[in-house]
């Protein structure tokens, strides 16, 4: 019996060994990030059957097996656009030159659209950003399309789904999508009572056997919400009373943006596309994209839309366009700050070069570990001669970036490797110098309550400290 018990152990043994050996081939001949790479064969040589498990739910990249059809987005996204010629557009005398690159770069990698004279607000109030939210809402006549990561079932999630409750039965069309990760404290009778009323309302990659255990590390961080088609919603504001009352870390701040006119339609666009890999339904008609006047303000907005679906890193792309064309400042507001190396050569780079650039992130986290990561690529910063703010009142969830007084990006993704690599996200990059103007205000004004990080401090901290953040920046290709 011991012998046969041995046999069995032996065989199982060399079935593992092998099968991790046949992980680390693939990852090595996937040609990723080095340094992403080394992590992953770090964790399955040091932890084979831990690691194992863990490549198996989070490692695996998807972006060349596309997880949304490139037919169906394709199908999707014609009724978004309108006859335009994109080399006469770049002839025209009043886009600056400076911002032509950026503009061309988004259509390209992403096919985002540029849009001109839409009405645009900036909201970083929780209280002002639910508000304007549900009467908006309120006023629907036709469809009411929400997208968010997470939806809870607090004070905030009740008020909105009894309005969406109401607006269903009175015949408006109602349709949700919730990231299954992130929504997993919504309760099955919210969900049914929803859809009792005739909302529909579907999770975003369930972990099931059916999509597959292995995707889960793919999660839906886009927040959308498009009323009738000519109002819309993004930016970085969850359904969940922390906005209003605040929670262990205090009152979240955030940045919102509220467009209303042609740019609604990327926001539709974006949405529609989601709505057929949640419920396999192309959805193209027209009243989803209702002609609408421009407004007399000139200004021009891309929806960029990123994650597995996407060829390319796009959101990260038009990141390092914005920061690299910078000629006076750069001001960034991030909750978790991983940056990929891109990213953090074209902030060094600027910086160098004599441009203000600052960088706020929350002094208090929701994820330590994370924040450990983020701390030990401050000194880097710090040394280029980016000035680093720590926001001190609350909890900073804002993810806004504004250049020049000229062009600026507010939505969902954080200044992170999986924001940028591995989750759905959406921004709206926009040129219009107000509401440049705008960001750089709040900007400014938040940073009264914040402490700056100086350089010889900051070398000054705690070996351990030090220590800590550099084993966890080990990690942070997995983050």
């Amino acid at each position: 019996m011991n012998i046969v018990s041995d046999i069995v152990y032996w065989i199982f043994f060399i079935l593992f060994i092998y099968t991790v050996a046949m992980v680390i081939f693939a990852i090595l001949l996937e040609n990723r990030n080095p340094l992403k790479s080394i992590a992953w064969v770090l964790v399955l040589v040091l932890l084979p059957f831990v690691g194992l498990i863990i490549y198996v739910l989070f490692g695996q990249d998807f972006r060349r097996r596309k997880i949304i059809s490139k037919k169906s987005i394709k199908t999707v996204s014609r009724p978004a656009r309108t006859d335009f010629d994109f080399e006469a557009f770049l002839q025209d005398e009043t886009l600056p030159v400076e911002n032509q690159k950026l503009v061309s770069l988004l259509y390209n990698n992403s096919e985002a659209f540029p849009y001109t004279n839409s009405e645009v607000k900036i909201l970083t109030r929780g209280c002002e950003i639910f508000e304007s939210l549900f009467n908006d809402i309120e006023r629907a006549q036709n469809h009411i399309h929400l997208e968010f990561y997470i939806i809870q079932d607090d004070e905030v999630g009740s008020r909105l789904r009894e309005l969406l409750i109401r607006k269903a039965k009175s015949g408006v069309r109602v349709r949700v999508i919730y990231d299954y990760v992130g929504g997993f404290s919504l309760t099955k009778s919210s969900i049914q009572s929803l859809r009792d009323a005739g909302v529909y309302i579907q999770p975003f990659l369930p972990l099931k056997r059916s999509i597959g255990f292995s995707k889960m590390n793919y999660r839906n961080h886009r927040k959308i919400v498009v009323v009738d088609g000519v109002i819309g919603y993004t930016g970085g504001i969850n359904i969940a009373d922390r906005y209003l009352k605040g929670n262990k870390l205090g009152l979240w701040r955030d940045t919102q943006i509220r467009i209303e006119g042609p740019a609604v339609r990327g926001l539709q666009r974006v949405f529609l596309i989601d709505w057929f890999f949640v419920d396999n339904k192309i959805i193209t008609d027209q009243k989803y994209f209702p002609t609408v006047t421009p407004s007399s303000h000139h200004n021009l907005i891309q929806i960029v839309g990123s994650g597995p679906d996407s060829d390319w890193k796009t959101i990260m792309q038009g990141v390092v366009s914005l920061i690299s064309g910078a000629s006076q400042y750069v001001y960034i507001h991030t909750p978790y700050f991983i940056p990929t190396e891109s990213v953090l050569t074209a902030l060094q780079t600027v910086a160098l070069s004599g441009i203000d650039v600052r960088v706020m992130l929350p002094e208090k986290s929701d994820t330590w570990l994370v924040t450990l990561a983020s701390n030990s690529y401050l000194q880097q910063l710090l040394e280029s001669g980016v000035r680093v703010f720590m926001y001190q009142k609350n909890f900073l969830h804002s993810k806004a970036i504004v250049v020049d007084d000229r062009v600026s990006t507010v939505g969902t993704a954080n200044m992170d490797v999986r924001s940028y690599e591995h989750n759905f996200e959406i921004n709206a990059f926009v040129l219009d110098e107000q509401v440049a103007v705008t960001l750089r205000e709040h900007f400014l004004q938040d940073a009264q309550s914040c402490v700056e990080i100086k350089l010889d401090e900051w070398k000054q901290r705690k070996r351990m400290d030090h220590f800590k953040e550099s084993f966890a920046r080990l990690f942070s290709p997995l983050m």
